[in-house]
């Protein structure tokens, strides 16, 4: 057996062999060592490429770059060499890009009771007492999910129907948009100022009683009286939420997302799991508003992580709450609520103040709009502010546009503003948004068809963890517009359907163009990166019923595989 010593002198004579041939004596040359080559064949590829739109197989490199594209016979003799494998004749799309998804969100929530689909109190308040049972006294009892659309009795909860239960305990719940909270008495206690009374905050309502008691549930910018009182996260319980929610994302086929409003903390945790080596996504990120996160970003310049998995150069703003809520700012008062138009967050010069303040540091402007007066508050800013930042890159967008007029949808495509919105919206309230609208309101909501056929670009997302993480269901939402029981016959509203190459594309590679990545990833080409994902059914081709039910069973990211169904990868489930 050789000794250490014995070897080191071997290990010292083998370099000192490593050199090229025109080397001078005395020096070495350091020896690249061969990139991988791997190829997947026998497949059936949708490269959202119109130059090349379908091949059966596709090489790339163990760097993760896309070498070529083709047919699995000619590729097999072409690339002998290869690592080789063969897909089994399953479909391959490009890594779909969620564009307008709260993956810090979604890990906050993860750390929280689960309420979505709860179908009354008595069942959201099964459920808090099951999560609370694993707190310790003094802990906040936080929850996300209830939606009061969904129950017997569509009318806002009470702070009562938490005080039976939870008399001590601060229960702080947020509504399933985001828009809304509904907290008992002892959460509403640790607000820093008197809820009852007949005064509002700036894009707020607190709903009161007939004595000018709050109700319990507080609605967009009147959440922040209690919110700022809720404690922090634990890092440990964050992170392990944060790699959960990466998890059920490449589960899903997801190789990106655009996470709209996170703050420099969250961008420092992203870059934390980055440098960890458990981040397989990539995320384009945009600021929580035009404060300090912004300021930072203006002083530093754009994030680009030189891992590929983070970037931020846009920042978002809000106009307006939602529609479920009622806090979405129509130009006319809702129907099933008279005197109530909902809620503007701010006058237009102070949107147009933020929007410009982006510009001038050369970002991308993204607003969430969903009322009607809302979206054209909006457009009426972009419309000044853009033309003072003619050097601005723009792909400005509005996050949502769910409620239009005929007269703004042109808009879009005019002033060059992408419409990112989210198909799963539409028929999670299609049961109830025609009460909220009326009749002829309702023409013009979720009207995916009526922007793109008037040259608008699309980016597709899910809002989650407002809606389901899976992006399957949003395919299908975009080209059936019914529910997964295949209600109502025909689809709702028909002629706003979008065809599958369409909803694939605003999943895909209009999405990647909304956030600045279409030379890198969106479709599979060559010099792309090799983001990928393989099914266990033709999405272009099965039963538009049978979408929804399609799984996923590989990811591939950067070349490399961050998903398998059948042999999950190293820390994925």
């Amino acid at each position: 057996m050789w000794n250490k010593a014995t070897i080191l002198a071997l290990s010292f004579l083998l370099i000192g062999c490593q050199r090229e041939p025109d080397a001078k004596p005395g020096e070495t040359a350091a020896v690249a060592p061969a990139v991988e080559q791997i190829l997947v064949y026998n497949a059936r590829i949708y490269t959202m490429d119109t130059d090349n739109p379908v091949a059966s197989a596709m090489l790339f490199d163990g760097e993760g770059e896309i070498h070529q594209l083709g047919s699995s016979q000619a590729m097999l003799q072409r690339y002998p060499d290869a690592r080789q494998i063969d897909i089994g004749g399953k479909t391959v799309i490009p890594g779909l890009i969620d564009a307008h998804g709260h993956l810090y969100g979604l890990a906050l929530s993860l750390s929280q009771a689960q309420l979505r689909g709860t179908q009354s109190k008595a069942d959201v308040i099964r459920r808090l007492k099951a999560h609370a049972a694993k707190l310790t006294p003094g802990d906040w009892l936080l929850g996300r999910g209830w939606d009061q659309n969904d129950w017997p009795v569509k009318v806002f909860p009470t702070r009562q129907d938490l005080d039976a239960e939870f008399p001590d305990r601060p229960v702080w719940l947020e509504r399933i948009d985001g828009h809304a909270a509904w907290a008992n008495s002892a959460a509403l206690a640790m607000a820093d100022v008197d809820l009852s009374g007949d005064w509002q905050p700036q894009g707020g309502f607190i709903r009161r009683d007939a004595n000018g008691e709050a109700t319990g549930v507080l609605i967009d910018n009147a959440t922040s009286l209690v919110q700022k009182a809720v404690p922090e996260i634990s890092h440990d319980l964050l992170v392990a939420s944060l790699d959960l929610a990466l998890r059920q994302m490449v589960r899903l086929g997801l190789t990106g997302v655009h996470d709209p409003g996170i703050s420099r903390a969250a961008v420092e945790l992203y870059r934390q799991r980055i440098r960890a080596g458990h981040f397989p996504t990539r995320v384009y990120a945009m600021t929580d508003g035009v404060g300090a996160t912004l300021d930072w970003l203006c002083k530093n310049g754009a994030v680009s992580d030189p891992s590929g998995r983070l970037y931020m150069r846009a920042t978002k703003l809000y106009i307006d709450g939602a529609l479920g809520s009622r806090g979405a700012a129509l130009l006319a008062q809702y129907s099933d609520d008279p005197g109530n138009s909902g809620l503007l967050f701010m006058p237009e010069a102070e949107l147009q103040a933020g929007m410009e303040k982006a510009m001038a540091c050369g970002f991308q402007v993204g607003v969430h709009a969903i009322g009607d007066a809302g979206n054209r508050t909006v457009l009426d800013a972009y419309a000044k502010a853009m033309g003072k930042y003619p050097d601005n890159p723009g792909r400005h967008r509005i996050e949502h546009a769910q409620v239009l007029t005929a007269a703004d949808i042109p808009r879009f495509a005019e002033l060059g503003i992408i419409a990112s919105m989210q198909p799963t919206h539409a028929t999670s309230d299609m049961y109830w948004a025609q009460d909220r609208l009326g009749p002829e309101r309702i023409k013009y909501a979720y009207a995916w068809r009526s922007l793109l056929d008037s040259g608008a670009r699309l980016a597709l997302g899910s809002d989650f963890p407002v809606e389901e993480v899976n992006p399957m269901l949003g395919i299908y939402a975009a080209v059936t517009r019914q529910d997964t029981k295949g209600w109502p016959p025909g689809g709702w509203y028909p002629e706003q359907k979008l065809g599958r190459e369409e909803a694939l594309r605003g999943f895909t590679l209009d999405a990647a163009w909304a956030g600045f990545m279409e030379d890198k990833v969106g479709s599979l080409q060559k010099g792309k990166r090799a983001d990928f994902v393989v099914l266990d059914q033709d999405v272009m081709q099965v039963d538009a019923a049978r979408i929804p039910s399609i799984r996923v069973l590989q990811t591939w990211l950067d070349g490399e595989q961050v998903w398998n169904s059948q042999a999950p990868v190293a820390g994925q489930d």
